[in-house]
């Protein structure tokens, strides 16, 4: 069985640019504990945003869609599902919300871990969640010409419940009894978790809802306000190139963590400036509802939605956006491009000159 211990193995991984990533991401830790003990109320928006957007990310990746007017109704729990899909997405949207508002009181083990996948399938009668795979898997890639090959083959079926003992037993002992900084240690623990792929279904999804879990214990609180789900799917392509890149020769205890911890410091970093450059502007009291959206717009590249802008000026109403956007229509600062649910706008330059 293979060594899960982490003791020696993060060192590896001090190279120019983690220790970069490593130090922007501990600045920013600091930063944003400030920003939220002060504007604690106003963030509340972001809040909400960012759970869609997580619950609609990482169910995506795995191909399970519904309607964007459906999936808002479910992951504000104001509907039931009514598909397999459905009832899917709903399952995330809870265990999200468990981790969220109780991840000082999740111990990672393997019975909460088994628990917390029991929730993501909560509304299905399979009959799988909450149960290590009971037969091997295996990890399948299709070409564009249709043909499938094996890209990995995990951990067998009966050595899943110890592996994964044993690695929340190393996770455990590193980030206790080492110098090891948890950033490090989070990816290495989030692959070798996809590597063993303890369960029949759900092992991405349970590896990002884990990312966020163990994120939340080590104080790195981005992911409540900023969707970490979202920016994945935005780099799915890099995200599936790490992870096949760190697990080459997992089975032999020879693989690299260093391309999915590089990415995923990447991703971690991207996550939290995009929070400050959505909140920069919460700092400055002095400037009004509508010149935070004029600023918003005017510093954007290209277009951008109402829908968007709600996004990026949390604590503005939908009300006073819609009024703003009027008025800066009529004042031909910006241009209205489209109509409907299709309206975007931009910047009008050329009465800048």
């Amino acid at each position: 069985m293979r060594n899960y211990d982490y003791q020696e193995k993060w060192k590896k991984l001090l190279t120019p640019q983690v220790v970069v990533y490593l130090t922007t991401i501990h600045e920013y830790k600091g930063e944003q504990r400030l920003i939220v003990s002060r504007h604690a109320d106003i963030l509340n928006n972001l809040v909400n945003v960012a759970k869609i957007q997580s619950t609609e990310s990482s169910n995506k990746i795995e191909g399970i869609y519904t309607s964007d007017d459906r999936l808002k109704k479910i992951v504000l729990d104001k509907t039931m599902p009514r598909s397999r899909n459905e009832r899917e997405i709903a399952g995330y949207r809870d265990v999200l919300n468990i981790i969220h508002e109780n991840n000082e009181h999740i111990p990672v083990r393997s019975t909460f871990i088994l628990q917390l996948h029991r929730d993501l399938y909560k509304f299905e009668n399979t009959g799988i969640g909450g149960a290590f795979k009971s037969a091997d898997n295996l990890i399948e890639e299709e070409e564009a010409e249709g043909n499938k090959f094996i890209r990995f083959s995990p951990v067998p079926a009966w050595e899943t419940p110890e592996a994964i003992d044993r690695l929340c037993e190393a996770y455990h002992y590193a980030v206790n009894n080492t110098e090891a900084d948890p950033l490090l240690l989070i990816p290495m623990f989030v692959l070798d978790f996809l590597c063993i792929h303890p369960f029949r279904d759900g092992n991405g999804r349970m590896s990002r809802l884990l990312t966020l879990l163990l994120l939340y214990k080590s104080e790195y609180i981005v992911g409540k306000y900023i969707s970490v789900e979202k920016l994945i799917e935005a780099t799915k392509e890099s995200y599936y190139d790490a992870l096949q890149e760190s697990s080459q020769k997992w089975h032999e205890e020879e693989n690299d963590y260093l391309p999915f911890v590089t990415y995923l410091l990447g991703i971690l970093a991207a996550a939290y400036r995009e929070f400050f450059d959505r909140t920069r502007l919460i700092e400055e009291k002095k400037i009004a509802k509508p010149s935070r959206v004029a600023e918003e717009i005017k510093n954007h590249i290209g277009t951008i939605t109402k829908s968007e802008i709600m996004e990026r000026v949390p604590g503005v109403s939908q009300t006073t956006i819609q009024r703003t956007l009027a008025e800066l229509i009529k004042q031909r600062k910006i241009i209205k491009i489209g109509n409907g649910r299709y309206t975007k706008y931009t910047w009008n330059w050329e009465e800048e000159q």
